[in-house]
């Protein structure tokens, strides 16, 4: 049975699109590209998929309208965004990828907070940080993570982490290197995720589900 619900899924000409339409697909809702920032009015939901570099990425959507129109549908009417990868870390104000040092390039500003590489955090191992890692859940993990118990493995590849000003939005993290890394945050109707679920077996789907049947909180 197909959910009534429509998914959104941002396509700005970057990002793992095919993969997260057929995730969604499979789950039973009702998903669609959205070719212009126009359209988002007429979905239920929004994904902001996302692969590549924070500041070109930025420069796309701000080049093509979409980052108004995403300010528009998620701040003023409070429209449920699920940011994946790059995506989530879009959601921040600043990123230093792709910028001179002690420079930043302005995000999205839906969840207040900064982008910096894992390196700059102190992180030991190899990056970029890529294949599958445990993920736990904070203590007050938003509802994204329900079901899905600690410890459980998602699929992970990228280079830079984020970190919020408000600790209290990290729903989830991952230790990798020596540090902690951002594994997914939520803010009212803002989502995200550092991993890729629609790369992530059951438990990524789990997570999906819990994003399409998830109110905001």
């Amino acid at each position: 049975m197909v959910n009534q619900m429509k998914i959104g899924i941002i396509d700005y000409g970057i990002g793992n699109l095919g993969s997260v339409y057929e995730a969604l697909n499979e789950l039973g809702v009702t998903s669609c590209l959205v070719n212009r920032p126009s359209e988002m009015h007429t979905f239920d939901k929004l994904v902001l998929p996302g692969v590549g570099g924070f500041k070109s990425c930025k420069a796309t959507l701000d080049d093509f309208g979409w980052t108004e129109a995403i300010q528009e549908e998620v701040l003023g009417f409070n429209k449920p965004i699920l940011g994946i990868c790059l995506g989530m870390q879009l959601l921040a104000d600043f990123g230093a990828e792709g910028v001179a040092k002690d420079e930043f390039t302005k995000g999205l500003g839906l969840i207040p907070g900064k982008v910096v590489s894992l390196k700059s955090l102190g992180c030991k191992e190899r990056v970029p940080h890529v294949g599958w890692d445990d993920v736990t859940s904070s203590v007050s993990s938003h509802y994204l993570m329900s079901g899905i118990p600690d410890g459980t493995d998602f699929y992970f590849v990228h280079s830079y982490a984020f970190i919020p000003d408000n600790l209290d939005v990290i729903s989830a993290s991952c230790y990798y290197g020596g540090v902690d890394i951002t594994a997914a945050v939520s803010q009212k109707n803002i989502w995200g995720t550092q991993f890729h679920p629609e790369k992530s077996s059951k438990a990524g789907y789990k997570l999906l589900q819990n994003f399409i049947d998830g109110n905001q909180c």
